[in-house]
């Protein structure tokens, strides 16, 4: 009796550690749901930061100064028609606005993406003219509208040149310490097609 009464108390016994075993098992849906819910929260999240790391500090300081810069070349374009017979030069303030007002539109949109309203188009967001980006001043735009004929085609193309040369420079830099593909190939654009014009301008001046 005795060896009929341990054999059931050992049988007993590993029942018991087989369900116990069945109450942890990993397949059990709630537990593989939370390590399911938890790993999914981590990808999102690591999603989140690389959506984030598209624009960096240069990308924007970049878009939000170029944005007035070409609203200057644009405001200079446009006061060419009255002022001038220079055919050439004519032409040439054309495609710069041509040129520069659509890059607006695309520059506004890549600051919303990063987050970012486009500043005004007189909003010079800390530039000041004689710090390396080419903005006049708004004493010099006064004096270039007061002017016409030859004496304005000068000043107008040594203006536009120290223009263009500034955002050379702007791009430059973008192009260095960027890291938005867009804007990069912005910037891209800008220096090949500003260097072409500043040594077309250098040769109008003769």
């Amino acid at each position: 009796m005795r060896t009929t009464h341990a054999a059931f108390i050992a049988a007993a016994a590993g029942a018991a550690l087989v369900l116990a075993g069945c109450g942890t098992d990993s397949s059990d849906p709630s537990s593989s749901g939370a390590s399911s819910t938890s790993h999914s929260l981590s990808i999102s999240a690591e999603a989140g930061s690389g959506a984030e790391a598209q624009f960096n500090d240069a990308d924007v300081t970049f878009l939000r100064g170029m944005y007035p810069h070409h609203a200057q070349a644009v405001q200079m374009a446009e006061m060419v028609d009255d002022r001038t017979d220079n055919a050439e030069l004519l032409a040439l303030a054309q495609r710069i606005a041509a040129a520069q007002a659509p890059e607006m539109d695309q520059i506004t949109g890549l600051l919303a993406q990063s987050g970012n309203p486009a500043p005004t188009s007189t909003g010079h967001e800390g530039m000041d003219h004689g710090s390396g980006d080419g903005m006049m001043s708004e004493d010099d735009m006064s004096t270039l509208m007061g002017m016409s004929g030859p004496e304005f085609d000068r000043m107008w193309l040594t203006m536009m040149i120290e223009h263009h040369e500034g955002a050379v420079e702007m791009a430059d830099t973008e192009l260095a310490e960027g890291e938005n593909p867009d804007a990069k190939q912005l910037a891209t654009g800008i220096v090949s097609a500003q260097q072409r014009e500043i040594a077309e301008m250098q040769a109008m001046l003769g």
